[in-house]
């Protein structure tokens, strides 16, 4: 198997009596159990050996979470998650022959549209948590410097202005908002918008903080 499903809190709740040491040897007996698709072997020396777990706590694993087989150790559960994969591969194999997923009528349009379809990939990089991340936006890091792009925007749009002031008042005002206010899709374009709304006044700078009702002056 390319990947399994991982519940974590029905795994706490079946794992709360191990120690570390057990908890790890059962975490990669399920990863040898999912990768050879095959019942952990009666050879407990071999099989602790292949998971560089000692061997005692191997076998006390073993006889507390499998079921012991003439054939080998046997996990329900992720016995079940093979049979399940299996049935999805050859399922998406069908549809494949067929010219891929059958598409919904109109009267099964919006059932089709709410439902989650699964699909076999390799892929393990989890796109929909990223995608996730970018459309809430983030905040401001603490330590946040310009970039070498970021102080180039600013002398070359606002050469009166010194970058790295008008960054330390950015970073101040940013850091200090609390709540969604404080959180940004792009804050490239929050650098350019801050540069540009900065005010100069006889030869001062005066730097705003976008509503704060306070301000900084430097010398240009």
């Amino acid at each position: 198997m390319h990947y399994y499903q991982f519940h974590i809190g029905d795994y706490r709740a079946a794992t709360a009596h191990l120690s570390n040491d057990e908890d790890l040897a059962y975490r990669r007996l399920i990863d040898m159990y999912y990768d050879t698709e095959n019942q952990i072997p009666l050879d407990t020396q071999w099989v602790a050996r292949r998971i560089r777990i000692d061997e005692q706590v191997v076998i006390a694993v073993l006889k507390d979470m499998f079921e012991l087989t003439e054939t080998g150790y046997k996990h329900a559960r992720c016995e079940a998650q093979i049979v399940s994969y299996h049935a999805l591969v050859h399922r998406n194999k069908v549809n494949g022959s067929l010219g891929g997923r059958p598409k919904a009528t109109k009267s099964k349009a919006k059932e089709t549209h709410s439902v989650a379809t699964g699909k076999v990939t390799k892929n393990q990089e989890p796109i929909t948590i990223v995608e996730a991340k970018q459309s809430r936006g983030t905040r401001l890091p603490t330590d946040w410097t310009p970039s070498d792009e970021q102080i180039d925007f600013c002398k070359k749009h606002r050469s009166e202005l010194h970058p790295m002031v008008v960054a330390d008042s950015f970073r101040d005002y940013w850091v200090a908002q609390a709540g969604s206010k404080g959180v940004k899709l792009d804050w490239d374009a929050t650098w350019r918008n801050w540069v540009r709304n900065q005010k100069t006044i006889y030869g001062k700078i005066e730097i705003h903080g976008n509503g704060s009702g306070g301000w900084i002056k430097a010398k240009s």
